[in-house]
């Protein structure tokens, strides 16, 4: 026997079996996956039938070539159940059953025509069965196999049809150094393979034979590009992707140098249109000269691309230019190619009078109307012109904060008033005596009164004989006292955007009636009298202006005006005012409470009338005069607190 054939043998045969083991596996799970699915059908079935009777009936049903849909909607309606059938079943069904149950046929056409049945309360929706698809492994992306020695600056690296841009992106990981890439070539396919040789050689040898350029550029960067032709330098040795040109116009003085698609240019009261013309064809571009390009420049540009070239160029005259398609257009900013309209949408800021705010300059060749409701703006222009408006537009368009204003007021007013006095006289009838008490004592005496007590001061003894007074004689005696505190106390809350104004008024209205006389005739004169009323209005006023620094500090403008009525002249005359105002500017931190210096009123009375003289006697003033003492004292306070909100 021979050792080697048989060992062949044996693993030929392990590896049928193998496979025959998995492949039963494979179907014993289809298959037991299968049953599954009918056992939860029949399973259901059973459940619903204890609520739907129809699907427990016994059925005799024999036919021949029938449609499954017209087979199952006769079942359906014969015993009363529920069942949509999908649209898409279409096979013929030939069959005999005989005393079987609704929910055995609808069973047995489950695993016969694989069809499935889902279940929505009572209804029944019939529809093929699908297998569901096998999951899409999902492979690991390659791994760039890139190694460096930061120790001596070495690089291995074992690349087979790898994009270029992910091996530029690994290097630049991996070494720490910038390895730029064109768009052309981002998706380039390159394969290399070399064992520790220095970076920069790495570098130069993988873009050598894949059809490469490496470029350094001044910034210690590598750029990848396309291979270039060769061209002579000069002094026998070649450059690649390298053109460059240096010439004198027959107009007026300019030199230029094209390298690496980077203009460098060198001009004196040079005309731009052949700057422009001479260039482009240098460059090879195509471009497209509506108008002829007039003015003169005089400029320095150092490497600098095609595109920024025009727009330094162009900028400050009349013309400028628009990319279509690959197809410069170059001329005047009116010519119809060349007029843009873009719409401006702000994120922030209102649009509201926003055109005020852009600089006369940048817009007087831009037409721009607000459309609020978009809260855009709409721009119509040469695009560079639009351009500068939009960059303005977005340095602007910032987030405005909303400062919430707390203004705390409290008013308090404490007065007291004392009245007392003795009065008497003669009438011209008897007068009745009377006593009232409502806060104070307040009582007249009539003349049987006074009798009756100057009778008792006479009783004293013979040095004492006021005699009597007659009958229309009275006295009056007064003590009253009026005081009381009131206290008010008020918490509004304002809410306005950075530097926008925010006011309070409380206040009150009274009314006063302005009499007109007229006098209308010549020989009979007539008075015509009319009247109206008017108001006055006595007020609390409090206008805040916040401006946000910027450094969780806020500088506020408070104005405060505070006026009152007072007594009026007389009856419907206009009441009189008193006005009381304070402006303030202060900084503030965030939600830091200050406290406005309070509007305090103090004020102290003592009146008195009665006989010349005698009132002003010590102890006879009492009896003959009235005094009124009075003390007021007000005060309102003021606290602020401003908090930012964004």
């Amino acid at each position: 026997m021979n050792l080697k054939t048989t060992y062949k043998d044996i693993v030929k045969r392990s590896i049928i079996l193998l496979s025959i083991l998995l492949f039963s596996i494979n179907l014993n799970a289809q298959v037991t996956n299968s049953e599954d699915r009918f056992v939860k059908i029949e399973k259901q079935l059973e459940q619903l039938s204890k609520t739907e009777p129809g699907l427990s009936e016994k059925i005799e049903l024999s036919v021949s070539d029938l449609d499954i849909q017209e087979f199952i909607r006769a079942i359906a309606n014969a015993n009363k159940i529920n069942i949509h059938i999908s649209p898409d079943l279409n096979m013929k069904i030939s069959n005999n059953f005989s005393n079987v149950s609704v929910s055995s046929v609808l069973s047995f056409l489950c695993r016969q025509y694989d069809l499935n049945i889902d279940f929505y309360n009572n209804i029944l929706s019939i529809s093929r069965w699908y297998p569901e698809p096998e999951k899409p492994v999902i492979q690991a992306p390659k791994e760039i196999d890139i190694r460096y020695n930061p120790n001596d600056g070495t690089i291995s690296m074992d690349l087979d049809s790898d994009t270029l841009s992910k091996v530029a992106k690994e290097i630049t990981k991996k070494t720490g150094r910038n390895i730029l890439y064109g768009p052309s070539v981002s998706n380039h396919i390159v394969s290399f393979f070399v064992e520790n040789i220095a970076l920069d050689n790495a570098i130069d040898k993988l873009a050598l034979t894949n059809g490469l350029q490496a470029i350094p550029t001044e910034d210690n960067c590598i750029l990848l590009d396309k291979e270039a032709s060769t061209t002579d330098n000069g002094n026998g040795s070649s450059s690649r992707g390298r053109s460059s040109k240096k010439r004198k116009s027959h107009n007026a003085d300019f030199e230029y140098t094209i390298e690496n698609d980077l203009i460098s240019l060198n001009a004196e009261n040079a005309s731009i249109n052949d700057i422009v013309t001479e260039i482009s064809n240098e460059m090879k571009k195509n471009f497209i000269v509506y108008t002829p390009i007039t003015g003169e420049i005089t400029t320095r540009l150092d490497k600098v691309p095609y595109d920024e070239f025009l727009n330094k160029i162009l900028n400050s005259s009349k013309f400028t230019s628009n990319l279509s398609n690959g197809l410069y257009m170059i001329g005047d900013r009116q010519i119809e190619n060349l007029r843009e309209t873009r719409v401006i949408q702000l994120q922030h800021r209102s649009t509201n009078n926003i055109q005020e705010y852009i600089p006369k300059e940048i817009q007087k060749d831009v037409t721009i109307k607000e459309f609020p409701e978009l809260n855009s703006i709409i721009a119509s222009g040469s695009s560079r012109s639009i351009d500068e408006v939009e960059n303005f537009l977005i340095s602007i368009d910032k987030v405005v904060p909303v400062i919430l204003i707390e203004v705390i007021m409290i008013s308090s007013n404490v007065y007291n008033t004392t009245s007392t006095g003795i009065s008497f006289g003669s009438g011209t009838e008897a007068v009745k005596s009377s006593l009232t008490y409502n806060g104070g004592i307040s009582t007249t005496l009539s003349s049987t009164v006074l009798n009756d007590i100057i009778s008792g001061i006479n009783s004293w003894g013979s040095f004492f004989n006021l005699g009597k007074v007659n009958s229309s004689f009275y006295m009056s005696l007064s003590a009253l006292e009026d005081q009381g505190v009131v206290k008010v106390h008020s918490t509004p809350k304002l809410a306005t955007l950075n530097s926008h104004e925010a006011t309070l008024v409380i206040g009150e209205t009274e009314y006063y009636k302005e009499v007109q006389n007229t006098v209308v005739g010549n020989e009979n004169p007539q008075n015509i009298q009319s009247y109206e009323w008017k108001s006055i209005d006595a007020n609390l006023s409090i206008s805040i202006k916040p401006m946000y620094s910027g450094d969780d500090q806020i500088t506020m403008e408070v104005k405060v005006a505070q006026s009152g009525f007072k007594q009026t002249a007389g009856k419907d005359a206009p009441p009189g005012s008193e006005n009381k105002t304070f402006n303030s500017t202060m900084r503030v931190r965030n939600e830091e409470m200050i406290l406005l210096g309070g509007l305090e009123e103090k004020s102290k009375s003592n009146t008195g009338s009665g006989l010349p003289v005698l009132s002003r006697v010590p102890v006879l003033r009492w009896i003959f005069s009235n005094r009124t003492k009075s003390k007021e004292d007000s005060q309102l306070n003021i606290f602020i607190r401003p908090t930012i909100l964004f």
